[in-house]
């Protein structure tokens, strides 16, 4: 690694960070902390970082330019500027969401300009900054951990997308840490902040199915396929610090599909679509279910890999089963569909999709949801929500638990599929019973420096 620092801030550093944050002030419009603004004031913003200008950037950082109760300060990413995200057209990197960002409030000042926005490749400076409130995690998912374990214990509130975690174990890690440091934590799996799928949802938890005795879930198919067996490696781009971007994963050689969109299909940064597609239609299964629970049995049930020796080792074919300990089964596969769930129960089914809801009988879904049954949290905005959430200390839609759980039912249909058998599991305890093999997944090491 190019920088060899501890993975905690020490002194040297925040000094550091702190005089070029007040250099900075000079030449920048003011920004100070939330919290020492009143309540009322139209100045009271939220601060917030983004941390990772990849393609999932391009669609949240406008998310949070729209509102005026924050403002986004800083961007950070290992990469300055590049083609090649999700697809060669797209140039992305740290210098043009910078770009986004100023040129966006630019146009809202009288002078027409703003250079308010810093940039850094480190997300550790982020960190050490008084004025930054909250950071926003938009990573591939192996950094997800530590970075939302160190930013919690920088007291700063995370949105951290989704799949909110690698291993189940890096989900315990961020609850504790979150809860140790009294953070608001947003997972960002946005399908909970839809009235449409809210409905759906309280429907199932009421009970208008009767007994629930059968869903399926739907993931995407894989939209990039990689090298193949006997790929090579290649010379890393200028303005990329590779080391940094692999951080607490397994050193490896580079390759333009290891990276940036592509990290998506490699089990050391990801999970396939079972957990890129999988965390949002089974993150909504968990919520109709009541959010407590996994389910406590797992089995492959077709799944195809790519050949041995490819650079891509997730699967090609999603397709597993899971039960519920009340008997419920769930089939989570690919489909073309890319995302929707399907509810059966004793009596009747429901459809949601990303654009209808359909039951059958087809009065089922009209059903009103009565004033002394079961509601679940109302959101109308993901984004929105984390805002008012960092102001109010209060939970957010998809608070860390909830995407715990999620991210932790599509490690377990991973691990079955990949081991080619069923196993069983404790959700109280999060044990894998009975195998050690499949146990040993449930946690990675990390590479050094970086710890939990």
């Amino acid at each position: 690694m190019k920088k060899q620092f501890s993975n905690r801030i020490n002194r040297r550093e925040f000094i550091r960070s702190t005089a070029v944050a007040a250099a900075t002030a000079f030449c920048a419009p003011l920004i100070v902390p939330s919290r020492v603004l009143g309540g009322d004031s139209p100045s009271n913003r939220v601060n917030i970082a983004i941390i990772g200008c990849g393609n999932q950037s391009s669609v949240d950082v406008p998310e949070f330019l729209k509102y005026d109760a924050c403002q986004v300060v800083a961007v950070c990413d290992v990469n300055r500027a590049s083609h090649g995200y999700r697809d060669e057209k797209q140039f992305l990197g740290r210098e043009p969401i910078r770009d986004m960002v100023n040129n966006f409030y630019a146009k809202k000042t009288q002078s027409g300009t703003y250079k308010g926005c810093d940039i850094y490749t480190d997300f550790r400076e982020i960190l050490a900054r008084k004025d930054v409130d909250a950071v926003e995690i938009l990573t591939p998912d192996h950094w997800h951990a530590v970075m939302t374990i160190m930013a919690a214990e920088a007291g700063k509130d995370i949105y951290c997308q989704k799949p909110m975690t690698l291993t189940v174990h890096d989900g315990q890690e961020m609850i504790k840490a979150v809860r140790k440091h009294n953070r608001v934590l947003q997972t960002g799996s946005q399908w909970r902040s839809k009235e449409m799928m809210r409905h759906a949802c309280e429907l199932v938890l009421n009970g208008r199915l009767g007994k629930l005795q059968r869903i399926e879930s739907y993931v995407a198919p894989n939209n990039f396929f990689g090298p193949g067996p006997g790929w090579q490696p290649m010379p890393v781009p200028e303005g990329f610090d590779y080391d940094f971007w692999l951080g607490p994963a397994p050193k490896a050689p580079y390759h333009k599909d290891r990276c940036f969109y592509r990290f998506r299909f490699i089990l050391d940064y990801s999970g396939g679509q079972t957990t890129n597609f999988g965390c949002h239609s089974n993150g909504l299964v968990q919520w109709a279910l009541g959010d407590d629970n996994i389910p406590v049995e797992y089995e492959d049930m077709g799944a195809e890999f790519p050949p041995k020796g490819d650079l891509f080792n997730t699967p090609t074919k999603v397709v597993f089963r899971a039960r519920y300990a009340n008997g419920a089964e769930l089939v989570c596969k690919t489909d073309k569909r890319s995302f929707g769930i399907r509810f059966e129960g004793t009596d009747g089914w429901l459809e949601i999709s990303s654009r209808k809801l359909e039951s059958n009988p087809a009065s089922l879904k009209d059903s009103v949801i009565g004033p002394n049954e079961k509601h679940l949290y109302v959101s109308e905005n993901h984004y929105r929500n984390f805002i008012d959430c960092v102001k109010s200390r209060k939970d957010p839609a998809e608070p860390v638990e909830a995407g715990h759980r999620t991210a932790a039912l599509c490690h377990l249909g991973n691990i079955a599929m990949i081991l080619k058998r069923k196993i069983r599991f404790d959700p109280i305890k999060e044990q894998i019973i009975g195998d050690e093999e499949a146990a040993g997944m449930l946690a990675r090491p990390l590479r050094g420096p970086w710890h939990y």
